[in-house]
């Protein structure tokens, strides 16, 4: 281990450096086990919570505490770095025509472009102290982003789950860097919810069993993304037209009110394209339209026959008959999910008076 000369001032000095790289929030938790935290996730995972994500619970020891995925890590630097939206994510609700996208997935894809800033921040960090070890970390490594920023102070995990900042609200991506530097860490952010359940309310399965709660196999984000094969026909309605992720329980945030769409990365602005995309056309995607349209985004990694199946509950849903052939003409999909998804909007759009 490198002690760090001058901490308070180092801590600053990475702030400072993290907010010229684009970061909005930067805080520093330790590296050790949180109990309490430990034994929430495990509680998660006992009661089934995470669906089929497997991999929640196969490096369950990796994920209780950052030294459990790394021995030698004596401090967490954790970042934010906002995609604060411009326009209404709920302003597509009820069309009959256009498909909601979710906010964080119309722009450039996150993984790289925060994983490109923490790679500069963990080399400078390394400049400025020689000897230092580091390891950057955005979202595909067993890593609790949302319990350290809390930990490191830069917002509180809301009744959604989500961290809330009360600068930039529900809209931060989140990334870390671990350190064999001990630097003092940050106090812990206060719970600023009080009584307020807007996102509980919002949810349109009711995948919240209780504030702080979520149950990964009612939400429309893991459905849509995440769960492979059909949708159980209990949801299927209450997808309405969303057919990449969800951001309702996000968008009612009252926190939302101090977030800035100047603060976001130009990275993360919208594309025209996914801001309010006609379902249409999107029914008519064959694999290599999909991989054309959506190069450069995270929704590419679903693959074609997923966003496809999303888009028929879609048109399912919306009841407009113009969409009938393109829906008719996927009943013979090859994959049988997406058939099995065309002849159910099919059935629906046929009904619909």
């Amino acid at each position: 281990m490198v002690n760090a000369p001058a901490t308070g001032d180092l801590a600053a000095r990475i702030a400072a450096q993290a907010g010229a790289l684009g970061f909005a929030a930067c805080g520093i938790a330790a590296a050790g086990e949180d109990p309490l935290r430990a034994d929430r996730l495990e509680q998660w995972l006992g009661e089934g919570h995470h669906g089929s994500m497997e991999w929640m619970a196969t490096r369950l020891d990796h994920r209780r505490s950052p030294q459990g995925l790394w021995p030698a890590a004596k401090s967490v630097i954790a970042l934010g770095m906002s995609y604060a939206p411009a326009h209404d994510p709920l302003a597509l609700e009820g069309s009959d025509t256009h498909a909601r996208i979710s906010v964080y997935a119309q722009g450039r894809d996150y993984h790289d472009v925060v994983k490109k800033r923490l790679k500069a921040l963990a080399r400078w960090l390394v400049e400025e102290v020689p000897g230092a070890e580091v390891k950057v970390f955005v979202d595909t490594a067993p890593v609790m982003e949302k319990p350290l920023g809390e930990a490191a102070g830069i917002g509180w995990q809301g009744k959604h789950t989500n961290l809330v900042s009360p600068t930039h609200g529900s809209w931060l991506f989140l990334g870390a860097i671990y350190t064999t530097l001990d630097l003092a860490p940050a106090e812990g952010h206060r719970d600023q919810c009080g009584s307020c359940r807007a996102c509980l309310d919002a949810c349109p399965t009711d995948a919240f069993p209780a504030p702080y709660q979520l149950d990964a196999r009612r939400c429309i984000s893991y459905l849509t993304i995440e769960h492979k094969g059909p949708i159980a026909e209990e949801f299927r309605t209450a997808l309405g037209n969303r057919i990449y992720g969800c951001d309702d329980c996000l968008a009612v945030c009252p926190w939302n009110k101090f977030a800035s769409q100047a603060q976001a990365m130009k990275e993360f602005l919208p594309r025209a394209e996914l801001v309010a995309p006609r379902l249409g056309e999107l029914l008519a995607l064959d694999d290599a339209g999909f991989r054309s349209l959506f190069s450069g985004s995270p929704i590419k990694r679903i693959g074609r026959d997923r966003f496809v199946r999303n888009c028929l509950y879609a048109a399912g849903n919306i009841g407009n008959a113009a969409l009938v052939p393109q829906v008719e003409a996927l009943t013979d999909d090859p994959d049988p999910v997406v058939a099995e998804a065309a002849q159910w909007a099919l059935a629906r759009l046929r009904s619909n008076p």
